[in-house]
């Protein structure tokens, strides 16, 4: 009796060690999962993890070492440095940018990314960083003067990009006209293959391709119906600290005339 009374007491001591031990783990579980809910993207509370689309020199391209380099880059790097916090880049590409930031694989975005009614309504941004305006770019010997004169012809742009979206209310969103391209080195190929007859995209990626391409038999033309692009870094549309937080830092390196120093221009 007195043997079977011991055996009953060591079950239970047992039973409660177990059921401590299951406690313990839960609350470690529990403590983890809060701490990565709360970083969101970044790996610690002090870095973020910053989406681009590194295809789009000069602003973000891919150096010769495989580093994502660029104005944009060289931007943020800046206001981070101003601001006390790391960075962690991500090279996702153009299309998967957006969603990227609104389900937290990213914590903001930088990427030329132009400030536009239709992109407010599902992402916030910060005051604009670069100011920029459409180029068309087109053959040595072509006829193209003004953008008036695109309607009848076959015209390049990277999807879903401001010069996708001037060419598609040109001629129609759904014209066959409109070769739509992943980039915008592609979309200037297409024309160089003889699949568009002209190319339109931001001033500052057309130029760098013209700077770095001097043999090619190309020319641009401007248009004064394209009107100021203003580009700002993208977050999740409520995220109100982090954008005012790289608010602050823009506003910085305004003041302290880096943002000119890296872009060459001043931003109004």
């Amino acid at each position: 009796m007195k043997r079977s009374f011991r055996i009953y007491i060591f079950v239970c001591l047992l039973g409660s060690l177990a059921l401590l031990l299951m406690a313990c783990g839960n609350g470690n579980n529990e403590s983890a999962n809060t701490d990565a809910d709360n970083n969101g993207g970044g790996s610690d509370e002090n870095t973020y993890v910053v989406g681009t689309d590194a295809a789009y020199a000069p602003m973000e391209y891919i150096d010769d070492a495989g580093e994502i380099v660029g104005i944009d880059i060289e931007i943020v790097d800046a206001i981070a440095e101003e601001m006390g916090f790391e960075v962690e880049y991500k090279n996702i590409g153009w299309d998967p940018l957006f969603p990227a930031v609104n389900n937290g694989e990213v914590d903001f975005a930088v990427s030329s990314i132009t400030i536009t009614e239709e992109r407010e309504k599902e992402f916030d941004f910060t005051d604009p960083y670069y100011i920029a305006n459409q180029l068309i770019l087109v053959p040595e010997d072509s006829d193209v003067t003004s953008f008036d004169d695109l309607k009848d012809k076959k015209v390049s742009a990277q999807m879903s990009t401001t010069g996708h979206i001037v060419v598609q209310e040109l001629l129609g969103e759904t014209s066959p006209n409109i070769v739509a391209t992943e980039s915008m080195p592609l979309a200037i190929s297409e024309m160089l293959n003889g699949n568009a007859e002209a190319s339109v995209g931001d001033n500052s990626t057309v130029n760098e391709y013209l700077k770095n391409n001097p043999d090619v038999d190309l020319k641009t033309v401007e248009d004064d119906s394209f009107e100021k692009e203003y580009y700002g870094l993208m977050v999740k549309k409520g995220n109100d600290e982090l954008r005012e937080l790289l608010n602050e830092g823009i506003q910085k390196i305004k003041d302290s005339g880096k943002l000119e120093e890296i872009t060459g221009i001043e931003v109004e």
